[in-house]
């Protein structure tokens, strides 16, 4: 885990994780236009969608990455 952080040449705007930005967004937004139909609360909803869908993917990350360090 700490390799791929440390790693000669690592650079922020190469890592694949960016193409889960917009995947992030477009689904909260989705989701949350199924829920609201006015603009204020469904955006307020999305930003806590994308919050709770960063929160689970950084867990499972974390997990995965004990688990492969320890392999």
């Amino acid at each position: 885990m700490f390799n791929l952080l440390l790693a000669d040449g690592f650079r922020l705007w190469n890592v694949d994780l960016w193409y889960a930005v917009p995947a992030i967004i477009a689904v909260s937004l989705v989701y949350s236009a199924t829920r609201h139909e006015r603009m204020r609360p469904l955006l307020i909803h999305a930003g806590r969608t994308a919050v709770w869908i960063v929160g689970f993917m950084s867990a499972v990350f974390i997990v995965m990455g004990l688990l492969s360090w320890r392999v």
